[in-house]
């Protein structure tokens, strides 16, 4: 009897041994098979970065002349956005102010990404600077951006209007450019944005110099 237990007991054993290595070795498989994706999912993700980054031959001189022209030519509609506290009076000017200021500083800040992007300089060079007017359609003289500091209410507002008229028929005609020679999706995309929101405030504007 006694070895009959015993020979019981070292059979459970074996059996429990066995199914303890079988378990481990289901175990092991599964890990391995759970390591699998994770490997695969952190050598995919460099790749999706890279996939957002600007990629070579997806631009062209039309993109790069763009944001360096419209850079500049932002950031004074921006100065006479600014000229206008304090100075404007009309509430459809001080309006506009507020839609010219909300739009252009994120566009300057997206063009300005293109082109370190796109490893181009900012500056083309051929602008002569903020007020100069050289090369951009549309940009103010030094002088204009005095006279119109100078003035205050209604005298303001009047000069601002016919200012801002010419200087969105400039960023128009840049963008239109844009629109028919350039490559870059993004960069066409925006040339949109400058169009369609510009020419209705171009028609605000006259709507404004009519009543004033």
């Amino acid at each position: 009897m006694r070895m009959r237990a015993f020979t019981n007991r070292a059979t459970r054993t074996s059996a429990l041994l066995g199914a303890v290595a079988a378990t481990g070795l289901l175990l092991t498989a599964c890990g391995a098979e759970d390591a699998a994706p994770s490997a695969s999912a952190t050598a995919a993700a460099p790749g999706a970065a890279a996939s957002r980054a600007p990629a070579p031959g997806s631009f062209n001189d039309a993109d790069v002349m763009f944001a360096q022209m419209m850079i500049p030519h932002h950031e004074q509609a921006l100065e006479m956005a600014e000229l206008a506290r304090g100075r404007a009076e009309d509430a459809g000017v001080k309006k506009l102010v507020a839609a010219i200021e909300r739009a252009q500083d994120p566009e300057i800040r997206r063009m300005r990404a293109w082109l370190k992007g796109w490893d181009r300089p900012e500056s083309a060079g051929h602008a002569g600077g903020h007020g100069s007017g050289h090369g951009m359609a549309g940009m103010m003289s030094e002088q204009d951006m005095k006279d119109l500091a100078g003035a205050r209410g209604e005298e303001f507002d009047r000069a601002f209007a016919e200012l801002m008229i010419a200087h969105h028929e400039g960023a128009v005609t840049m963008a239109e450019e844009e629109r028919r020679n350039g490559l870059d999706p993004a960069a066409r995309k925006l040339a949109d944005d400058v169009v369609r929101p510009q020419s209705a405030e171009i028609t605000e504007l006259r709507k404004i110099l009519d009543r004033l």
